[in-house]
């Protein structure tokens, strides 16, 4: 081979080697993450603030509480680090883990397909259905049989899973669409409306801090959903260590624990 070939055959091999594709592991990956949790001494975790027994600021104390803060506290001390805690909302919670801003989100995130395309999820640690919220003075809904009469008008948020179910569902009570979550307690309260419908969080939390907010059942679970809490996509070694982290606080009571102090009993997973 010529001298003067040689060279270029090299700087050929190097620039193939500098731009062919790195594995899964070198770069972004699980392994890599937990390290850089274990060097910033924190694991960074998104909550949502307003959501009730799950992840809430108290505005008299201004303290986080619910049972997500527990178990991020947790993970964190399984982690043998500290816990950031990251305000988000699930209006951000993609923008959020595909930004890096947080290493996981734990506000009993709701499994869905559309979720699915940008993260992963553990293994639920909650279920719930549909609730419904009426006025405890109500003249003619007692009982969720009561809800889909001729007369009733039932409230649901625009954008969420209840809006394509309710309209599925009711025969003859009339659906109103709202764009925010507080709209449908204001809808109920004017008299506009007669009922909304919510999950067991929120609908608990109209129960305790309102003295209007009676909270309905259904008989049977009503479009159960799970819970879970969401990775970044595409890192299997991150998704199993806090799937793992999930297991082992439902089999050594921790679980259980947060669920009965935040009065979330009735929605734990199995």
């Amino acid at each position: 081979m010529p001298r003067r070939l040689l060279p270029c055959l090299l700087a050929a091999a190097c620039l193939a080697l500098a731009t062919a594709p790195r594995p899964a592991s070198a770069e972004g990956s699980a392994p890599d993450r937990l390290r850089a949790i274990e060097a910033r001494g924190s694991v960074r975790v998104c909550i949502w603030p307003d959501y009730y027994s799950i992840t809430y600021r108290n505005p008299r104390t201004g303290q986080l509480e619910g049972i997500d803060i527990d178990m991020a506290r947790a993970l964190a001390d399984d982690l043998g680090v500290a816990v950031d805690f990251v305000d988000s909302s699930f209006a951000e919670l993609v923008a959020n883990l595909t930004g890096d801003l947080c290493d996981v989100a734990m506000h009993a995130v709701g499994v869905r397909a559309d979720r699915a395309r940008h993260m992963d999820f553990t293994a639920p640690h909650l279920v719930s259905g549909m609730y419904a919220v009426a006025d405890r003075r109500h003249p003619t809904i007692t009982d969720w049989a009561d809800i889909d009469q001729p007369g009733h008008v039932v409230v649901v948020m625009k954008g969420t899973y209840m809006e394509p179910e309710m309209r599925g569902r009711l025969k003859q009570a009339e659906l109103m669409v709202v764009d925010d979550f507080k709209a449908r307690e204001q809808e109920v309260q004017s008299g506009r409306a007669d009922v909304f419908m919510t999950d067991f969080p929120y609908g608990k939390r109209m129960a305790d801090l309102t003295d209007w907010a009676r909270l309905i059942a259904p008989p049977q679970p009503v479009a159960p959903t799970p819970y879970a809490y969401a990775v970044p996509k595409d890192e299997p070694a991150w998704l199993a260590r806090v799937d793992a982290f999930v297991r082992q606080v439902k089999a050594d009571g921790r679980l259980a624990a947060a669920g009965e102090k935040h009065g979330l009993t009735p929605i734990l997973a199995p």
